[in-house]
């Protein structure tokens, strides 16, 4: 598109060039596979005040991505919480052990696109487990304080 035009119009034949093009970037660079579907999962917890996390370390094998196929631990943090889990692969599901820092008894919920979310509680000391989550895009979700001060903490999607 070119504003230079009378009118604002197009040259003749921009919008093919610009149709072909879309083709030829879809077929040698396309979305991953379930993107969307990533970015919505992501985007649909239902309280939108929250705070997100930041992926600090992995074990060494896992740096650098955003997915894991069988077992590591996974370090997130985010101003005053770090939240740390080793993922242990149990059949076709994941075993979560998971530590909070400073250690309390905070809400922890696991959501897995797809297959819903399993909650518990850290103990005193910040540590909890979730067994048999489902593979998948998943985030963990943390509710620091009590009614009077709660606020959420969130993870960024990794797909288990």
């Amino acid at each position: 598109m070119n504003d230079n035009l009378p009118g604002g119009g197009a040259y003749p034949g921009d919008e093919a060039l610009l149709a072909d093009l879309g083709r030829v970037l879809a077929a040698v660079d396309p979305p991953p596979d379930g993107l969307v579907e990533r970015v919505q999962f992501a985007l649909e917890l239902e309280n939108l005040d929250f705070e997100i996390a930041q992926w600090e370390r992995a074990d060494p094998a896992l740096a650098g991505v955003r997915s894991i196929t069988d077992e590591g631990t996974i370090t997130f943090t985010v101003s005053d919480l770090t939240v740390m889990i080793n993922l242990t692969r149990v059949g076709h599901c994941h075993r979560i052990d998971g530590w909070l820092v400073p250690a309390a008894a905070h809400g922890v919920e696991v959501r897995v696109a797809e297959h819903g979310s399993s909650s518990t509680v850290a103990d005193e000391g910040g540590r909890f487990v979730l067994d048999d989550v489902p593979r998948g895009t998943t985030q963990i979700v943390i509710s620091v304080g009590g009614a009077s001060s709660r606020r959420t903490v969130v993870t960024p999607a990794v797909v288990l």
